[in-house]
């Protein structure tokens, strides 16, 4: 009793075999041997895509970001999000997803041309050109430097412009209203 004793601690691996094989001839059916190689050669085939380095990196590196999300309680927040999307569409009858598919082939359709896209881009630049300069221009503060401000041409055409938009907006959105 004893050498035998001496014997699994000598060889655990086969001993551990042993036990596995003597639990599969007893326990288990055909099926659920079959099921369990399925699922060992399935475990083999993703431990063998870990050997290319970058998927090994971005499994790695996934799960980090999930330890970090994990830690910050923001997958909790994520799982609500999906859950809020699920139930919305959900929610979503035939004839409301047919409109919002609609939504978006017309702002497609308008804003997907070379016009739009050349007016989008102008603005944007003069919209980036203008920050920059606020940036790098001097404050001063103070009524006076307002009143001076106020003076120069062209900050009255810049009011000028800004208030004749606002008006033609308004104009526009209220033609559109009725």
């Amino acid at each position: 009793m004893n050498s035998s004793k001496n014997n699994s601690a000598a060889n655990p691996k086969e001993e551990l075999m042993r036990g596995i094989a003597a639990a599969t001839d007893n326990t288990l059916s055909d099926e659920m041997v079959e099921k369990l190689a399925t699922t060992a050669g399935n475990v083999l085939e993703v431990a063998d895509q870990l050997k290319d380095e970058d998927t090994r990196q971005a499994v790695s590196y996934t799960l980090q970001r999930l330890t970090r999300l994990h830690r910050i309680g923001a997958i909790e927040t994520l799982f609500d999000l999906l859950e809020g999307i699920h139930c919305g569409r959900m929610a979503m009858t035939d004839s409301m997803v047919n409109r919002l598919l609609g939504f978006a082939e017309h702002m497609v359709s308008n804003l997907g041309n070379e016009e739009m896209a050349s007016m989008v881009g102008t603005a944007f630049n003069a919209l980036q050109d203008a920050v920059d300069e606020t940036k790098n221009s001097t404050k001063s503060g103070g009524v006076l430097s307002t009143v001076t401000m106020l003076s120069k041409p062209e900050t009255q055409q810049a009011l000028q412009f800004l208030i004749l938009t606002a008006a033609k907006m308004k104009e526009h959105f209220g033609e559109e209203e009725k």
